[in-house]
C-alpha cells in the first residue's frame, strides 16, 4: 500500500471521538491517505469531538473529545480521486447533511466503497444512497434508514454489515469487524 491510495472522510464538529480517530490511524498505518475535511475548514483547521459511551442509561452519554486536526481543504476536493469515503457518526452528520457540496460528495461515493457508522447513516439517508441496501447504524438512526428505502440490520453494537460496496456498524465498538470489512471492500490483501 501507498499513500497515493487515497480515501476522504467527513467531519465535522462534534463528530464522535473514536470514529474519527481510529479509522483515521488505522487505515493510515495501513498505508492509505485518508483525507478528512470539513466544510468551511481547511488543512491545519481543528474540529472538535465528543466521546459517547454506553453507561447503562437509555441513551449514549456524552463527553469532551480531543480536537482532530483536519488534513485537507474542503473546498479542494475532487471526489474522483479518491478510492473510497468514511462517514463517522456522532452529532456531526445531523448538520453535515444540510450541506449541498456534503450531499453531492457523498453521492459521488454511491458505486464505489464506503464506511459509515453510528449517525453516518442520517448524511447516507439524506443523500439518497441507501435505498433497496441493508445498513446499520445507531439505533436512533433506524426511522431514516427505513424511510430512506434501506433495511435496517438490527445486529449487536460489535458487528458490520456489508451490502455491495457500502460497510455500516452501529458505533464503535465494531472498529474490528467494520474495518475489517472495509478493507475486503478497498480489495486489500493484508495477512498477518
Amino acid at each position: 500500500m501507498t499513500d497515493d491510495v487515497k480515501l476522504l472522510m467527513l467531519a465535522g464538529d462534534y463528530v464522535e471521538d473514536y470514529e474519527i480517530m481510529v479509522p483515521y490511524q488505522a487505515l493510515s498505518m495501513l498505508g492509505y491517505r485518508v483525507d478528512v475535511v470539513c466544510p468551511d475548514k481547511k488543512a491545519g483547521d481543528k474540529v472538535l469531538t465528543a466521546i459517547h459511551d454506553f453507561e447503562g442509561a437509555q441513551t449514549y452519554s456524552e463527553k469532551p473529545g480531543h480536537a482532530f486536526t483536519l488534513t485537507a481543504d474542503f473546498d479542494a476536493i475532487d471526489t474522483d480521486e479518491y478510492l473510497g469515503l468514511i462517514v463517522p457518526g456522532g452529532r456531526a452528520p445531523e448538520y453535515l447533511r444540510l450541506n449541498p457540496r456534503v450531499i453531492e460528495i457523498v453521492r459521488a461515493f454511491a458505486d464505489r466503497p464506503m464506511a459509515a457508522i453510528c449517525h453516518g447513516a442520517q448524511l447516507l439517508a439524506a443523500a439518497g444512497v441507501i435505498k433497496g441496501r441493508t445498513v446499520s447504524a445507531y439505533p436512533a438512526c433506524r426511522p431514516e434508514v427505513e424511510l430512506a428505502g434501506g433495511t435496517y440490520a438490527d445486529i449487536a453494537v460489535t458487528e458490520a454489515v456489508t451490502d455491495g460496496e457500502l460497510v455500516s456498524a452501529p458505533a464503535w465498538p465494531a472498529h474490528p469487524a467494520w474495518l475489517a470489512q472495509f478493507l475486503k471492500v478497498l480489495g486489500a490483501n493484508i495477512s498477518i
